[in-house]
């Protein structure tokens, strides 16, 4: 056999392999005990200068807020939307909480003249401007030109969505963004209604366009 195999050793001379594995494992144990150390200070250290400075920001802070021409004061936590600031803490439920999730469009306001979802939109990324909500639309008892464009053409059903879509409408007027059909369809998408009432929604939108291309 040992001429065939001339480095074979034999059987006597090699170390059984559970004396061989049992070398190894300790072996192994010792090396990753030696470098622990050194590799977990090394993370801890790594996490310290990765780490953001004041990363969690809690506690209520008074805030003031511009809506509808006045100025209203709060104590508000940083995470509230202006959405709940305006239903939950001053009582202006005209704005509705439809999706939560700025898909739907029925939370829409106006933030220093541009239409924003206030459910999207923290409360505190509001100070300093002017906000206005379907609640600041009218003059008095004069209503809004698209108010009464809504009403004409009975632009709403279940009315959920209408406050919503009368600031959006009031928004891409003054955008120019409702010249003709297609455009004002395609800029006043973000806006659902479920109960299909868009084709009065158009008609008042577009009136209100026309109003206004001819003053």
């Amino acid at each position: 056999m040992s001429d065939l195999f001339p480095d074979a050793q034999p059987e006597a001379s090699r170390p059984a392999d559970g004396s061989r594995r049992t070398f190894m494992q300790q072996a192994g144990g010792i090396l990753g005990f030696a470098l622990a150390s050194p590799i977990a200070s090394q993370a801890e250290n790594l996490a310290e200068k990765l780490a953001p400075v004041n990363p969690v920001v809690s506690g209520a802070s008074p805030l003031q807020l511009t809506i509808n021409g006045q100025v209203r004061n709060l104590t508000l936590e940083p995470r509230v939307t202006l959405l709940d600031a305006l239903r939950e803490y001053l009582d202006l439920t005209g704005t509705k909480k439809g999706c939560d999730h700025g898909q739907c469009g029925a939370c829409t306001v106006h933030v220093d003249g541009q239409r924003v979802n206030s459910c999207l939109t923290l409360a505190v990324m509001a100070k300093g401007k002017e906000i206005t909500t379907i609640e600041g639309l009218a003059k008095g008892d004069a209503l809004h030109p698209m108010q009464e464009a809504f009403l004409k053409h009975d632009g709403f059903q279940c009315g959920y969505c209408t406050p919503g879509q009368i600031m959006s409408g009031v928004a891409c007027v003054k955008e120019g963004h409702a010249t003709n059909d297609g455009q004002a369809r395609e800029w006043m998408s973000g806006n659902i209604c479920r109960c299909g009432a868009y084709p009065n929604i158009l008609a008042a939108v577009r009136e209100v366009a026309g109003q206004s291309a001819k003053g």
